[in-house]
């Protein structure tokens, strides 16, 4: 039978081969860990600097997280439900017109103009139109340009173009003019759609505008219009007396068969 003395060996040798535990990190408010004696600014040790994860989550740089950061609009139960309901019966006017009694006309204003730019977003450029003839009859509807700016460039994408000119003698009746990209958007669409005159229209009311021209719908016209000389001297006179220090790259002739 083994004696106690015995029994104090084998505790101490089992106590020395138990592995020593590591050093905590090393925390400003921790009081165990101090300056070093006699120097006030020495940094601590580096066993006892905090790791890089540390740092890196106490650091933010600014940027959105999460779905935000992924481009994800928030949009309410209700506005969802709209969307989905208005491209269900799009095709069915009678089941579209109930749907939007029942529950497109009753959403709260900042549902309805969610749900105008969901659908603008997705291209569904008549349903867009839908809800923002719904949108001017409100009693909190005022004139916004860049509503109209929205639904515009959205007609124009998707070369809607009759449909962006009734939206444009909308605006134009409100006395509203369109800024430099909504002029670039919709003489691009022209010039796809295949009428350079109705392109040239466009052009002449930018004149007209109050605001001071940009390169912007003068570039994409000069670039469209290179089939068409004779338009696009006009054009690229008024460019050279507006922007005198800036270049135009004239193609060469034959390429087009100008000569």
């Amino acid at each position: 039978m083994a004696t106690p003395r015995a029994h104090l060996a084998r505790l101490l040798l089992h106590l020395r081969r138990r592995p020593r535990p590591l050093p905590l990190p090393f925390s400003p408010s921790s009081s165990a860990h101090g300056p070093l004696p006699g120097c006030s600014q020495c940094p601590p040790p580096s066993h006892l600097t905090p790791p890089a994860a540390a740092w890196g989550r106490a650091f933010h740089d600014g940027r959105p997280r999460g779905p935000l950061w992924r481009s994800k609009k928030l949009i309410g139960k209700e506005a969802l439900f709209a969307i989905q309901g208005l491209k269900r019966f799009k095709g069915d006017d009678e089941k579209l017109a109930d749907f939007v009694r029942r529950h497109v006309a009753r959403l709260l204003k900042a549902d309805k103009l969610a749900v105008l730019g969901e659908l603008e977003r997705q291209e569904e450029v008549d349903l867009a139109v839908k809800m923002f003839r719904i949108i001017q009859k409100e009693d909190w509807y005022k004139p916004d340009i860049y509503m109209y700016k929205d639904l515009i460039i959205a007609l124009a994408k998707c070369k809607k173009m009759e449909e962006a000119m009734v939206i444009w003698g909308n605006m134009r009746d409100e006395n509203l003019f369109p800024d430099s990209q909504t002029y670039a958007e919709v003489i691009r669409g022209f010039l796809r759609y295949g009428s350079p005159s109705d392109a040239m229209n466009i052009y002449e009311d930018m004149k007209k505008s109050p605001d001071p021209p940009e390169e912007l719908p003068f570039r994409v016209l000069l670039k469209g219009l290179l089939p068409h000389p004779l338009l696009r001297n006009r054009v690229k006179q008024d460019f050279e007396e507006l922007f005198p220090e800036r270049h135009i790259y004239d193609p060469p002739e034959e390429i087009f068969g100008m000569r």
